[in-house]
């Protein structure tokens, strides 16, 4: 099924602040999805992720953040579970970006809806349609947070062309001890962050 959007010319964003934030990550409740931005301080950004990773940084923000393994045993040996986080050696630090894929501003707002549905396929979601309108006003809200010069990455090359993350993912490049997850990872001048969901099946 084709969920297409039309664009509402008279659609005003939100302003963003910290309670239209906490609104739009809260669609990630219910499920497994981990959202964190952390300061970015260094050009080589993959250092910034992986401390994002292991809750090493605070939002600059001091906006919400969902940790669902927060306070698991899993963490007391990985602090980044889980997480595979950037190696810090030059090899393992490029075969991790490779398994990233740079993504258009254009096509978040679908990689953030996708995030949020069960199974991480919207067609797999019976609430999806109905829901739709609500979760892009929310993707929407999320994507003001990233500048213009943000880069956004994902790690598949998604559904169709574009890429259309509201057709069938049939691949991804796991960035987690399991093995099918699918997120955004956004890197901007100031900020990296990460809006990540996990399937453990």
């Amino acid at each position: 099924m084709d969920y297409g959007t039309t664009p509402d010319m008279n659609w005003q964003p939100t302003p963003l602040d910290a309670d239209s934030w906490w609104s739009a990550v809260e669609m990630y409740d219910r499920r497994y999805t981990f959202v964190a931005v952390g300061p970015r301080t260094r050009e080589d950004w993959p250092h910034d992720v992986a401390s994002v990773m292991r809750g090493e940084t605070a939002d600059p923000r001091s906006w919400r953040t969902i940790d669902p393994d927060e306070g698991e045993e899993e963490r007391e040996d990985n602090p980044a579970y889980p997480f595979v986080a950037p190696p810090v050696d030059e090899s393992g630090s490029a075969e991790w970006r490779g398994r990233l894929r740079d993504i258009p501003r254009s096509a978040v707002v679908r990689l953030l809806v996708l995030l949020a549905t069960l199974d991480l396929d919207v067609s797999r979601d019976p609430r999806f349609p109905e829901q739709l309108a609500e979760m892009e006003e929310h993707a929407r809200v999320i994507l003001t947070r990233f500048p213009d010069g943000a880069r956004f990455f994902t790690n598949t090359s998604g559904g169709g062309a574009g890429p259309d993350f509201y057709q069938q993912i049939s691949s991804c490049s796991p960035l987690s001890q399991y093995a099918w997850d699918l997120g955004l990872l956004w890197v901007s001048d100031e900020e990296v962050g990460l809006i990540w969901s996990f399937d453990p099946r």
